[in-house]
């Protein structure tokens, strides 16, 4: 008996899934409304004046003075805002010579940990001076690293316009 209705529910869907086959294909607008109709009402709902100030003060909070935070909507500095040491930190072009500095004062601050033996402090630097060399090393690889559109340079481009008129000459 459990063969025969295990039997009739396998042959059940194969005829299903041939009809769906069959069937003209969805659109993603349908499904899309269908989806929307499923879900509650409350998440397609106009934010009020404080969940859209709050959304836009996220951005403004993602800014720190070496660049861009890039932590998600929601969430708070888990670094306290010590943004050397942090992975989410897109360091600013601009903030490179800020970023020297402090590269030199962890060094200076490391040889004074080291010389009054205060070994905990100086390891502390020393892991913060490593994640500002990384920071400046992504500078350096976002600065050579550029995007070849295809497109002729200044150069290609005079090359050309001095040597087809140059040709026209008596």
């Amino acid at each position: 008996m459990v063969f025969a209705v295990a039997a009739r529910l396998d042959r059940d869907y194969i005829r299903a899934q041939a009809l769906e086959t069959r069937s003209p294909p969805r659109t993603r607008g349908a499904y899309l409304a269908r989806r929307r109709d499923q879900r509650p009402s409350t998440e397609y709902r106009s934010p009020t004046d404080e969940e859209w100030e709050e959304f836009l003060g996220h951005f403004e909070r993602r800014k720190v003075a070496l660049g861009d935070c890039g932590r998600a909507y929601g969430t708070s500095c888990i670094h306290e805002h010590g943004c050397i040491r942090c992975p989410l930190l897109r360091a600013d072009p601009a903030q490179r010579p800020r970023l020297i500095d402090i590269c030199d004062s962890l060094i200076a601050r490391i040889a004074e940990a080291e010389r009054e033996d205060w070994g905990g402090e100086a390891e502390g630097l020393k892991v913060s001076l490593a994640a500002a060399n990384a920071k400046l090393a992504q500078l350096d690889n976002r600065r050579r690293t550029a995007v070849d559109l295809g497109l002729p340079t200044f150069a290609d481009v005079a090359v050309r316009i001095t040597t087809s008129t140059d040709s026209h000459l008596p």
